[in-house]
């Protein structure tokens, strides 16, 4: 089975997560942490800021590991690396995603996130590491 290895970042600001919904591909209207694939001599850090940069037109401090999710979809094996980021600059300018929400605690719920993020949603709710309320 294909092996994709890709990070995702769990952008947290003012007590919220930031989710997106994905606009197009075989997951599309699915909701997930924005990220993205890890290309050949990246670190996944240096791919997360590259990813974010791309995807969204915003600048990110790459933190703490969260969680390596492994997760097989039918088609292919997915490894993903969950870091906690925050903002440095920039408005979080959706180029590639359906839409978008900054989701309180109690909101992680109200949205349809793919299989694989939903494990992270898990971690996210029971997490001391994130102080969202």
């Amino acid at each position: 089975m294909k092996i994709c290895k890709v990070v995702a970042a769990i952008i947290i600001h003012e007590d919220k997560v930031f989710a997106t919904q994905r606009g197009y591909g075989e997951f599309k209207d699915g909701w997930e942490f924005p990220g993205g694939k890890v290309e050949q001599g990246e670190t996944p850090q240096d791919a997360l800021v590259r990813e974010i940069k791309e995807e969204l037109d915003t600048e990110i401090e790459v933190g703490e590991l969260l969680e390596t999710v492994e997760y097989d979809y039918p088609k292919f094996h997915l490894s993903m690396d969950c870091f906690i980021c925050k903002v440095i600059s920039g408005d979080l300018v959706l180029k590639e995603h359906k839409a978008a929400r900054w989701l309180t605690k109690d909101m992680l719920d109200s949205v349809d996130w793919l299989e694989a993020d939903r494990g992270v949603v898990e971690k996210i709710k029971k997490s001391t590491i994130i102080n969202l309320k």
